[in-house]
């Protein structure tokens, strides 16, 4: 999964907290991380990406902005509902440039995965690129 993008496999952003209609969500299976999508403020903000089908997920790489912690939660229904916890981190503060964060989800298997951004280093934050690593 590593070559293509997201969405181009068939993912989708399925649930997002806040929309920008100049950064929506889908920016962030795109592949590309001159786009992204940009949250509305406050905190917590989520977004849920839905796989085609069950995926083995040994790892994410997060490409982001101004995020301070977020936590996964996955689920393996088809109904993006009764998350469990996977994981959570703390990232570290980066001025001028894109914080990419390589996070072990330890081969969970996930229809989806919940990322939940509770804080940030700013009001904004920014998600450029999601990958998965299976």
């Amino acid at each position: 999964m590593t070559e293509s993008s997201l969405s181009a496999l068939g993912a989708k952003v399925v649930v997002a907290a806040s929309c920008d209609e100049n950064h929506p969500p889908e920016n962030i299976i795109d592949g590309n991380t001159k786009t992204f999508w940009m949250s509305t403020g406050m905190f917590p903000q989520e977004f849920i990406i839905r796989f085609v089908e069950p995926t083995k997920i040994s790892a994410v790489t997060v490409d982001s902005y101004n995020v301070k912690h977020l936590k996964i939660e996955k689920n393996t229904s088809q109904n993006a509902s009764q998350f469990e916890p996977v994981t959570e981190k703390e990232f570290e503060h980066t001025e001028g440039h894109l914080q990419s964060n390589a996070i072990s989800l330890n081969g969970s298997n996930a229809t989806h995965l919940r990322f939940i951004i509770t804080t940030g280093y700013d009001h904004f934050v920014s998600v450029h690129r999601v990958n998965v690593q299976n």
